[in-house]
């Protein structure tokens, strides 16, 4: 059996920074702070909590002399101020891909536009683009963006993590809706190299395995891409997921993951698979 592991699978880099400002930060000063998980991913939370992060649901909980660190998905301009009011040691791990999705959507309020966000509701992401301009209107699927009224002038962004797809589908109803329609393409480029990885591997192997959380929107869209083009394809979290019966008669096995994965939990589980398969080779890293 062959194993071909996507080159780009895991961490992007707005993740892996992220999670190295907190653990750096949690060992300057003990303790840090966050409103809400820094990733959606359980063993990053978990192995984070034992290093000293603590998750709160309110700056009213931080303690004056500890810091409060503002996560990758972004932050809502309000609770900054709020931080800064209080005088609080502010540790901004935002993505800069990010930070350049809420500067763009503010462009295009400024331009006068009804401004509109390709994602999915109550994903922090999101509710962080959101919170940047007044009243925007979110759309997650062809349907909702079906719904819309006809208006004269809008400006649309998307999620970092979107399926290139999914936003083609809603931009084409957009453009029937909207006289004077400016769309900015924010799927960040880690999001669309890892799609193109897993939608070419999922034709070459037998089977394919997506490594992430199930609370993690861009390990589902992996998985979706995957289910798409391959039937034997399989979201798991760890090696406990794993079951044997899904590798039989496979010559070829392609594994890829999500952007919250930690690079441990790929690894455990390529090994698990080589064991599986018998596999004495090295894994083939695919580009």
């Amino acid at each position: 059996m062959k194993i071909l592991l996507a080159k780009d699978a895991g961490y992007c880099f707005g993740v892996r920074d992220a999670v190295n400002m907190a653990y750096d930060t949690a060992n300057e000063y003990d303790e840090v702070y966050m409103l809400g998980d820094i990733v959606h991913n359980e063993t990053v939370v978990r192995d984070l909590a034992k290093a000293g992060t603590k998750v709160v649901t309110s700056l009213n909980n931080v303690p004056k002399d500890k810091p409060v660190l503002f996560r990758a998905h972004g932050t809502d301009p309000n609770v900054w101020n709020d931080a800064k009011e209080k005088n609080l040691n502010i540790i901004d791990a935002t993505c800069p891909l990010v930070i350049e999705i809420h500067e763009e959507i503010k462009k295009l309020e400024a331009e006068g536009r009804k401004t509109i966000i390709i994602g999915d509701h109550g994903h922090d992401e999101v509710v962080a683009i959101a919170a940047q301009v007044s009243d925007p209107i979110i759309i997650s699927n062809q349907g909702e963006a079906r719904t819309l009224r006809k208006m004269k002038k809008a400006g649309v962004v998307s999620q970092s993590t979107q399926m290139i797809e999914n936003v083609q589908e809603i931009i084409n109803i957009l453009m029937e809706k909207v006289f004077d329609l400016r769309f900015i393409n924010t799927i960040c480029f880690p999001t669309r190299r890892n799609h193109e990885q897993i939608k070419e591997l999922a034709t070459m192997c037998d089977m394919m395995i997506v490594i992430g959380s199930f609370t993690s929107a861009n390990s589902k869209r992996l998985t979706q891409l995957a289910l798409e083009r391959n039937s034997r394809s399989y979201q798991v979290t760890s090696v406990n997921d794993l079951d044997q019966s899904w590798f039989k008669d496979s010559d070829v096995v392609g594994i890829s993951a999500g952007a919250s994965t930690p690079d441990k939990n790929i690894k455990e589980i390529v090994e698990k698979i080589k064991n599986i398969g018998r596999v004495t080779k090295k894994e083939e890293v695919y580009e």
